[in-house]
């Protein structure tokens, strides 16, 4: 079982649950010094940096010399460039791409031939209920999200036939602070017409994963063990299903986004819960 993104988060949850729960789990980060502590728990580790194709094949390589093929992908890694659509720059757009999509998708590509030879396998990808839908100051990260929902849908059929299942991780927000401090960290207008709208979504955001204040949205955010449980549910499961909700937010927002016209989603939902940029007002 080879799981990305280990140094925190949701990938380090689901490299301790499924270690505990039996499997020869292969934890993997950019910096392979963040995974001392899974080291020591038992835990094999290797370096993997999904935006370097000589660490990806590395990696994969290691797993199938040792096993015979990547019985599960886990593809956790990722991270949000934060800002509005107007502002953020080409090489942020890119490097978001890099690594939630592009990383992704090649490891998927890496793996897969000895999955097919092997006649089984699962691939998990880690998406977000932002796969979904979209909301202000976030269109990039949630754009790359939804290229992976896009990804995994094709892919899925592409492979079934072969024995390998392709499933969809779409979690809530979650309670790390690493997420949430990068994300925040990371809106950094380049002008001022922005400049009210990035200091409330910065505000909003923190409150939501730090929980430095009570909001609604941060009452019913999930810990990254939550959604470890789900990929450990996802991968003991003979035939899983495309898509699996985290949390009470992921669950009634999707289903209120399948349900409400754009007009009425955007307005009775968004645009109530998120903040949004206001046009400044003339005394």
């Amino acid at each position: 079982m080879l799981i990305t993104g280990c140094s925190s988060g949701i990938g380090r949850a689901c490299a301790r649950r499924l270690h505990r729960a039996g499997a020869v789990v292969y934890a993997t980060a950019r910096r392979p010094g963040t995974l001392a502590e899974l080291a020591a728990e038992g835990i094999r580790t290797l370096a993997l940096d999904v935006t370097d194709e000589e660490s990806m094949r590395a990696a994969v390589a290691t797993v199938e010399a040792a096993h015979g093929s990547v019985g599960v992908l886990v593809n956790s890694a990722g991270f949000a460039v934060s800002g509005v659509v107007e502002e953020v720059g080409l090489d942020d757009m890119r490097r978001q791409f890099e690594t939630n999509v592009f990383g992704l998708a090649r490891l998927s590509q890496l793996v897969l031939p000895g999955m097919r030879a092997a006649g089984t396998g699962t691939i998990v990808n880690v998406s977000s209920i932002f796969g979904r839908y979209a909301v202000p100051g976030g269109g990039f990260y949630q754009a790359s999200k939804h290229a992976v929902e896009a990804l995994s849908d094709a892919l899925r059929l592409e492979v079934a036939d072969f024995g390998v299942r392709v499933v969809l991780i779409e979690p809530g927000p979650v309670r790390t602070t690493d997420f949430g401090s990068t994300y925040v960290a990371n809106f950094k207008p380049v002008g001022e017409v922005y400049e009210d709208f990035r200091r409330r979504t910065a505000d909003y955001f923190d409150a939501i994963y730090t929980g430095s204040r009570r909001t609604l949205a941060g009452t019913f955010t999930i810990q990254a063990d939550d959604v470890a449980r789900t990929v450990e549910r996802v991968v003991r499961t003979a035939r899983p299903r495309a898509r699996y909700p985290v949390g009470f937010l992921a669950h009634s927002t999707l289903a209120l986004r399948r349900l409400a016209p754009d007009a009425v989603f955007d307005n009775l939902f968004v645009r109530r819960a998120f903040p949004v940029p206001k046009k400044k007002r003339n005394p």
